[in-house]
């Protein structure tokens, strides 16, 4: 059967939407295949190819050869077969084509929307492979129309969602705005590739960077670490390769005009660009600024940090609403405590008082077990003698003597134990969103109920009692 259309609806299809001519071709063979099924029965066993030098879809119907044909569908005596084919015999495959199908026109619109839906399925694929390798990259697109809150942008040869909490706040856009964002994902739904974007990911501060400063592109400078509060704050932490090079110079850039480009993109995001340094102690106080840190104790195990500042650093190391602490908690991957030195030596000196109450512990000892992290009676019954003796400097004998006393005061309620619910001395606390940059994008959803609701429960509760602003 001869569709002199064949050849040209190939052609189209590969040029028009760039799909490969094996595709299409294999899409018509498809649907011509099931409309043969439909036609001559299903029990029957067909095959079609595209002849590409006749132009036409050849369909053939292989039957069982057999003495006594009992189904005319899928078999063939022997005396008929031997008539195609002179070497056939009983129990061969016989395929033969089928001259003229004599389809009809339900049959051929049945076969057009087969062929139409296995381009669709083919275009939808290629999209998919397209934007799929450009997920990390930054895309531009125009806005064309909002859906349940969400902005539907047109890159061109596919539509992406802008969600409503992936659009930094405050900022809105109208049909037609040209919108830069960050493309974060790609998946395969019922309806096709799905592409979203966002504008609220360290990721998008981060390519934005990249634009704007060339050493970055030619990795003479990396951004190591990045974290924002979308609309309001950021930071980065940066390091050169080359030690002529300023990093943090070079991303402010002359007058700052790198990182205002930056920051205009943004909405007027603030952005803090710190040093990084592999020293957690010095990167750890950069990350801060502008406060000024006294001491720092890092506990690797635990991965958090226990700062420590003056009273007139409390606020500014805490920032508005606990904003600076928390930024400096994703920067660095670390739990972040801010403590008062006023509160911190009021906790030792109560901690001192509360051991004495023990025979054999003087205020020496009780000072030495204190800086240790023994700061309870309760945590002197868990110890080992031969850790204490070290510690104090004594015979094992002694300690365990010790050890016992604390045992027998807490047994017969003989000493005041220090309160379960002490004030904290810990100022603000900020568990860290995720580790730098190359942390998983879509834990960003503002909508998420436990995103550091502890940690803001917590500063509410204490910005209150330090009365700070």
């Amino acid at each position: 059967m001869n569709f002199s259309e064949i050849g040209r609806v190939i052609e189209a299809l590969g040029k028009d939407r760039g799909i490969e001519r094996e595709v299409v071709i294999k899409a018509i063979e498809q649907a011509f295949l099931v409309t043969a099924r439909k036609k001559y029965g299903i029990q029957g066993e067909y095959e079609t190819r595209y002849n590409s030098e006749e132009d036409e879809i050849e369909i053939y119907q292989y039957k069982n050869v057999v003495e006594d044909v009992r189904d005319g569908i899928v078999e063939i005596n022997l005396v008929d077969a031997r008539q195609l084919d002179e070497d056939v015999e009983v129990g061969d495959q016989l395929g033969i084509r089928i001259e003229n199908p004599n389809f009809t026109r339900v049959d051929v619109q049945t076969a057009r929307q087969i062929i139409f839906q296995k381009v669709r399925d083919a275009e939808r694929e290629i999209l998919f492979s397209e934007y799929k390798d450009k997920v990390g990259e930054l895309i531009t697109g125009i806005a064309r129309r909002y859906e349940r809150g969400n902005i539907i942008v047109d890159l061109g040869k596919a539509d992406a969602v802008l969600p409503r909490r992936e659009v930094i706040p405050g900022e809105a856009f109208k049909t037609g705005d040209r919108i830069q964002a960050y493309l974060s994902e790609v998946l395969m739904t019922n309806r096709g590739p799905e592409i979203r974007l966002s504008r609220t990911s360290p990721m998008f501060l981060v390519k934005l960077f990249e634009i704007e400063v060339p050493e970055i592109q030619d990795t003479t400078i990396v951004i190591k670490s990045a974290a924002r509060e979308p609309g309001q704050r950021a930071k980065i932490a940066v390091i050169s390769v080359d030690k002529d090079i300023d990093p943090v110079g070079a991303c402010v850039g002359m007058k700052g005009s790198r990182v205002q480009n930056v920051v205009n993109e943004l909405q007027g995001e603030k952005i803090d660009i710190v040093k990084w340094s592999d020293d957690l102690d010095t990167f750890a106080r950069a990350a801060l600024a502008p406060a000024e840190i006294g001491n720092i104790m890092i506990d690797q195990d635990e991965k958090q940090l226990d700062v420590v500042v003056e009273e007139d650093q409390l606020s500014l190391a805490i920032g508005r609403r606990g904003q600076n602490v928390r930024l400096a908690a994703m920067l660095s991957g670390f739990k972040v405590n801010i403590i008062s030195k006023s509160k911190l030596q009021e906790k030792i000196s109560k901690s001192v008082e509360s051991l004495l109450q023990i025979d054999g512990v003087t205020d020496a000892r009780a000072q030495v077990l204190v800086q240790t992290g023994v700061t309870a009676i309760g945590d002197l019954t868990v110890m080992e003698a031969a850790t204490m003796a070290e510690m104090l400097e004594m015979p094992e004998s002694e300690a365990q003597i010790i050890i016992e006393n604390a045992v027998k005061a807490i047994e017969s309620e003989s000493v005041n134990l220090q309160p379960e619910e002490e004030e904290e001395l810990v100022s603000a606390s900020a568990t860290p969103q995720y580790v730098g940059i190359l942390s998983d994008e879509g834990s960003t959803d503002e909508n998420d109920p436990d995103k550091f609701s502890d940690a803001e429960r917590r500063l509410r509760e204490e910005l209150a009692a330090f009365k700070l602003k």
